[in-house]
C-alpha cells in the first residue's frame, strides 16, 4: 500500500474521536516542521532579513516539504477521506448559523487538497530534483491541512464531545441572571473564559462572588451588551465543561491568513540599531538619517511605521471581536493611530531639519577610553602596604 492509497478494507477505521486526534497529530508534527525551517532559514538572512544564501535557503525549504509529505503519509493519508465524511456528517447535524457555509467551503477545499497529496503519492517523482520539485508543489496543501484541518478534526468530535446542558426553568434563569448583573454592577463578576459554541452563541464562564462566597455562572451573549443571560451555574470549572456546549476553532481576522505559509518577512533595521546609530554618530547628517530611518515607509518600512501598522491591525482585530468592549477598544486604537501617524510625520521633519543643520559635535566631548592598563607578564606587582591590624580607641 502506498503512503496515500486507503486503508485495506479488512482495517477497520477508526472512529470519530482517533480521526480527530490524527488530525491533531499531524499539526503538532508541522508546527515542529515549521518551527525548525524558521531557525534554519534565519541563518540564511543577514541582520536585516534579507536573505544572503540562496542555496541554504533553498535546502531548508526542500528539507521542510520533504518532512510535511512524510508526517502527511505517516498521520493524515489513509483517514483524510474518513475524516472529511465524519466532518459532514456532523456539519448536518448543526443547527442553522452564520460560520456553517465557511466551514462547508474549508472541508470542500481540504477535500481538493487531499486529492492532490494522494496522486502525488501514489505516482511519486524520480529522485533528484523532479521529488523536490513535487515536494514543493504539494506545500500549499499540506499548509491547508495544518491550517484548517482543526476544524474537520472539530467537527468529527462533536458528537464525542456533544454535551447535553441541563437547561435552567425560566425562573431560576430569571433569578440567576439578576444576581449575576447585581454582582457586575460591585464588580464582583469575573470573567475567566470564553468561546463560541456549534451554533454560534458566544459562552462565558465567571466567578460570581457573593458575601464571600465565589460559584461559576455560565453567560450566554455579550456580558458588556444587554439582553446576555445566565445559562447555568456550577461548582467549579470542571463541572461546566462537562455539561456545557463544547467550543469550536474560533475565526480568523483575516482569510487568506496562514499560520505555515507566511510570506517572507521585509528587511527592517531594528530600533536599538537605529538608536546606537544616533549614539555612535558625530555628524548631524549620521543622526537625521537614523530618524530618517524610523520614518521611512514602503517595503522597508521603519519601526515607527510598523508601530502604527500594529495599531491599525490590532484594531481591526478588537473590531473583529463584535463586541462592545471591542468596538470601544477598536476606537482608542484607531484613536491612537493616528496619534502616531501624526508623531511620525513630526519626527520625520525633524529628522530633515537636523540634516540640514551641517554640524558636527564640539571636541571637548573627547571619548573615555575603555581600555584599561595591565602590568606586563614578566613584571612583579608591587609590594601591597603593610596592614595595621592594631586597635583604635577613643
Amino acid at each position: 500500500m502506498t503512503p496515500g492509497s486507503d486503508p485495506a478494507p479488512e482495517s477497520p477505521l477508526p472512529v470519530e474521536p482517533d480521526l480527530a486526534t490524527r488530525a491533531r497529530d499531524f499539526r503538532l508534527r508541522m508546527a515542529v516542521i515549521a518551527r525548525e525551517t524558521e531557525v534554519a532559514l534565519d541563518m540564511t538572512r543577514d541582520r536585516y532579513g534579507r536573505t544572503v544564501h540562496e542555496g541554504a535557503a533553498a535546502a531548508a525549504r526542500a528539507h521542510r516539504d520533504k518532512a510535511a509529505v512524510e508526517a502527511y503519509a505517516t498521520h493524515l493519508a489513509p483517514y483524510t477521506d474518513a475524516l472529511l465524511d465524519a466532518a459532514r456528517r456532523a456539519l448536518d447535524e448543526l443547527p442553522p448559523a452564520r460560520h456553517l457555509a465557511g466551514w462547508r467551503a474549508v472541508l470542500d477545499g481540504l477535500a481538493v487538497s487531499a486529492a492532490e497529496i494522494r496522486r502525488a503519492l501514489n505516482r511519486p517523482a524520480a529522485p533528484g530534483s523532479a521529488v523536490r520539485t513535487q515536494h514543493a508543489a504539494l506545500w500549499p496543501h499540506l499548509a491547508a491541512w495544518a491550517d484548517h484541518g482543526s476544524i474537520a478534526s472539530n467537527l468529527a468530535d462533536q458528537n464525542h464531545h456533544q454535551h447535553h446542558k441541563a437547561p435552567l426553568t425560566d425562573e431560576e434563569q430569571h433569578a440567576w441572571t439578576e444576581r449575576a448583573q447585581a454582582a457586575q454592577q460591585r464588580g464582583k463578576l469575573e470573567l475567566t473564559e470564553s468561546w463560541y459554541a456549534a451554533d454560534g452563541q458566544p459562552i462565558t464562564l465567571a466567578h460570581l462572588v457573593e458575601d464571600d462566597d465565589s460559584r461559576v455562572v455560565a453567560l450566554q451573549g455579550d456580558p458588556d451588551a444587554p439582553g446576555w443571560q445566565v445559562i447555568g451555574h456550577y461548582a467549579h470549572e470542571y463541572e461546566a465543561g462537562q455539561v456545557l456546549p463544547a467550543a469550536v476553532p474560533p475565526g480568523v481576522l483575516r482569510a487568506d491568513v496562514s499560520e505555515f505559509n507566511r510570506p517572507a518577512p521585509a528587511p527592517e533595521v531594528s530600533l536599538q540599531e537605529l538608536i546606537r546609530d544616533v549614539i555612535e554618530a558625530q555628524h548631524a547628517g549620521d543622526a537625521s538619517n537614523a530618524l530618517l530611518g524610523a520614518t521611512q515607509r514602503g517595503y522597508n518600512a521603519g519601526p515607527m511605521i510598523r508601530l502604527q501598522e500594529l495599531l491599525e491591525t490590532a484594531g481591526q482585530f478588537a473590531s473583529a471581536l463584535e463586541t462592545v468592549q471591542g468596538r470601544q477598544i477598536a476606537a482608542r486604537l484607531t484613536a491612537l493611530g493616528r496619534q502616531i501617524d501624526c508623531l511620525t510625520r513630526e519626527v520625520h521633519d525633524a529628522a530633515e531639519d537636523l540634516g540640514a543643520t551641517v554640524a558636527v559635535l564640539p571636541p571637548h566631548r573627547t571619548p573615555v577610553l575603555r581600555v584599561r592598563t595591565r602590568p606586563a607578564v614578566d613584571t612583579t606587582p608591587p609590594t601591597p602596604p603593610p596592614r595595621n591590624t592594631s586597635a583604635h580607641h577613643r
